[in-house]
């Protein structure tokens, strides 16, 4: 029988360690791969029924704007008149004074289809919020470019739901269209 002195016996307890080691690495590694090729796989069944039903929601919906989110009228003119009566509707709706309106110049790199006007108005801050909203979510599309609020008057005092004084900048998208 071979007998090992104590320097080879901790050489080869050193050895089997090593050895247990690499075999215990390799053994994770494939583990972690084989991991990452089915959550790979997950994804990318994930992804082929997004592509299916973007493809399958293209065909009823094509991204364009409705008819109705545009201000339909033969000049810029007539589009700022149609712009500045929508918000006079929308203000008397919400018992808002409207103090004044009037059409702004395009901007600089603007679009020929872009009207704009400002508009001051006296409303509470329940009504301000209702003609907001309906401006920002309603039909035609209208986007609020400024918005400048002050009390009414300084006569005013500290009521629950003060007067204000509101002046915005409103931009709309026009088309050409029959008078």
């Amino acid at each position: 029988m071979l007998r090992l002195d104590r320097e080879q016996a901790i050489s080869v307890a050193v050895l089997a360690v090593l050895l247990l080691a690499c075999l215990f690495v390799a053994g994770l590694s494939v583990q972690m791969r084989s991991d990452a090729g089915s959550e790979l796989a997950e994804h990318r069944e994930l992804l082929s029924r997004l592509d299916t039903k973007m493809r399958a929601g293209a065909g009823r919906l094509n991204g364009a704007a409705p008819p109705s989110a545009f201000l339909d009228a033969p000049t810029t003119g007539i589009a700022n008149a149609k712009l500045q009566a929508y918000l006079a509707q929308l203000a008397d709706l919400q018992q808002a004074g409207l103090v004044s309106t009037g059409a702004e110049p395009a901007k600089g790199d603007e679009a020929v289809d872009t009207v704009r006007i400002q508009a001051t108005l006296d409303m509470n801050t329940r009504a301000l919020r209702a003609v907001l909203y309906q401006l920002e979510s309603g039909t035609p599309y209208v986007f609020v470019d400024t918005l400048t609020l002050q009390p009414a008057s300084t006569t005013a005092g500290h009521a629950e739901d003060p007067i204000l004084r509101v002046t915005m900048s409103l931009r709309a998208f026009w088309r050409r269209g029959s008078p």
